[in-house]
């Protein structure tokens, strides 16, 4: 996967919230269109304005996506708390504070003001290898 696409409301309220709120830098922004931001390595997001998205896709169905949540990992349990305020501040609904998981780490969820779900983690047993590859358990020694 390299793009994730998401229908956005009102691009100048995701542009206040990403850009000016959060402090990210967009790689491509066309004003009342659509927003592009690199998430991850090779992975990009893009907030297109949910009118113009519905005539790109010929429906008139393009209401928020449900049961989907986009989650940033974070190295301790402090920055998850430190980017919920971030978040806060910037506009977006604090879903659920920061607090210990059953998975073992620490983490919490927001709405961003178009309505996407993100979770905030700190995950212990969640690392990225040299090669890429994601693991999910602890570190190899």
């Amino acid at each position: 996967m390299h793009f994730i696409t998401v229908s956005t409301p009102d691009t100048d309220s995701a542009r206040a919230f990403y850009v000016t709120g959060l402090g990210w830098e967009p790689l491509m922004d066309v004003p009342g269109e659509i927003l592009f931001f690199q998430v991850a390595p090779g992975v990009t997001l893009g907030l297109f304005d949910a009118v113009k998205f519905a005539a790109d896709l010929n429906s008139t169905d393009v209401t928020g996506p449900a049961g989907l949540t986009l989650s940033y990992n974070v190295p301790s349990p402090d920055e998850v708390d430190r980017v919920l305020k971030t978040a806060s501040r910037a506009g977006a609904e604090i879903v659920k504070p920061g607090q210990y998981a059953a998975f073992g780490g620490y983490h919490g969820h927001f709405r961003d003001p178009g309505g996407l779900l993100w979770e905030v983690a700190h995950n212990p047993s969640w690392s990225i290898g040299p090669d890429g590859h994601v693991r999910l358990g602890p570190p190899e020694s």
